[in-house]
């Protein structure tokens, strides 16, 4: 039997749409999120970041801020972005001291477009209900949406305590797992109906219930899409690195995608050393773009290689031609609507490269191994000309910038 359950989507319940900045979360559209990982007290490398970002795609960055320089900093940080003009609404990540923080820096509550608060952290004890409600009632003077973020590594205990004590009274008892899931859940939802008490409007939460593990993310948000109306945030949390952590994301976010569950998205990799922290938001975006849910970039079609294809050249083409597209992306978004659609083809040999160059809007097939050295162009489905000699990569890149100027200019 597949570990996955069976999940009727006709079963999802719509979404009560959140507005922050520009973005409608729970609306038609699929929204990719980044974090920072960045001292935030470091203005000018926060800044830096929060606009690499942005131009790679982000829709919303995600700050972290857990002591007082952070706060003070977060007007600076918000003022520079817009002088830059950088309009991504920046979400205020808190643990712990929120209520303090948000109380003790007014500037730093009314800039930020979002605050991202715990049920696990926000406060324990006696003090719990008293620090969230403090949070709540800052939200709500701001006019600010609040995302509650379960996550299973600072799961509310004594709620996972009770839940558990229970669980072992039962003639069946279900697996502790299965009462970990339920009580993460619990955590998120029983924190967003004590905001609605409180008075923030069902128009300003969002929810997420993060984990580590595959099967138990798909678990947990089929029963959140099935349980409530709140906006939903997708992500893997601590994914891990590299090949690892894109394979797990992936895994996990495609099934709900798929099932149409799903508002904001975020990859949450571990960088790898001297990595941007961009690649984040490549990978989000290239997972709903394979899936056909969002276009954002040309994307590379490219054959694997085989014996056919021995020379580095046909690889050294294919990333070139990667990068190219990547570093024109902020230009051609702004200058050439539609582009994002386009397809592009760099092919190995003549086996399947010209089938393949012809299918694209624009592609080139290079010479196998000991075949002729010509490359030819296929635009839209036509052939239009051969390259030859030591100059075809950029070449054929200038050709594929002089087609975008032609076929998406005004």
């Amino acid at each position: 039997m597949r570990p996955t359950q069976k999940f009727m989507t006709e079963n999802i319940k719509s979404r009560i749409p959140v507005k922050i900045g520009d973005c409608i979360i729970g609306g038609d559209e699929i929204i990719v999120q980044s974090m920072t990982n960045t001292d935030t007290a470091d203005i000018q490398k926060t800044v830096e970041q929060i606009y690499q970002l942005w131009q790679a795609g982000s829709k919303l960055v995600r700050i972290t801020v857990d002591k007082d320089a952070a706060a003070a900093a977060v007007p600076e940080i918000i003022d520079r972005l817009g002088a830059a003009g950088c309009q991504v609404p920046v979400i205020g990540d808190f643990h712990y001291n929120g209520h303090t923080l948000l109380t003790k820096y007014p500037e730093c509550a009314q800039k930020l477009a979002k605050y991202r608060i715990n049920p696990g952290n926000v406060g324990f004890g006696r003090k719990k209900d008293e620090q969230f409600a403090q949070i709540i009632e800052i939200a709500k003077k701001y006019n600010k949406p609040v995302r509650i973020g379960a996550n299973w590594g600072s799961l509310d205990q004594k709620l996972l305590a009770k839940m558990m004590d229970e669980n072992n009274l039962l003639a069946e008892p279900l697996s502790a797992d299965k009462v970990m899931e339920e009580a993460l859940i619990l955590s998120a939802l029983n924190s967003a109906d004590k905001a609605i008490e409180l008075g923030l409007g069902a128009d300003k939460i969002i929810i997420s219930c993060k984990v580590s593990g595959v099967q138990a993310l798909i678990n947990i948000y089929q029963s959140l899409a099935c349980r409530c109306t709140f906006p939903l945030h997708l992500g893997l949390t601590e994914a891990g690195m590299g090949s690892k952590g894109i394979v797990a994301s992936t895994a996990a976010l495609s099934i709900l995608l798929q099932q149409g569950i799903g508002d904001t998205i975020r990859i949450s990799l571990t960088p790898e050393p001297g990595q941007s922290r961009t690649e984040e938001v490549i990978v989000a975006q290239e997972l709903l773009q394979t899936m056909g849910l969002k276009s954002f970039a040309p994307m590379v079609t490219a054959c694997p290689g085989c014996g056919r294809t021995t020379s580095s050249f046909f690889q050294e083409l294919a990333q070139k031609t990667t990068q190219f597209i990547r570093i024109k992306m902020p230009e051609w978004r702004l200058k050439y609507p539609g582009v994002e659609d386009m397809s592009v083809a760099v092919m190995g040999c003549i086996v399947n490269g010209p089938g393949e160059s012809k299918h694209a809007d624009i592609g080139i097939s290079l010479p196998g191994t000991g075949e002729t050295p010509a490359a030819p162009i296929f635009i839209q489905g036509k052939k239009t000309q051969t390259l030859r000699g030591d100059n075809i990569a950029d070449e054929f890149l200038t050709i594929m910038n002089d087609f975008v100027k032609s076929h998406y200019g005004e």
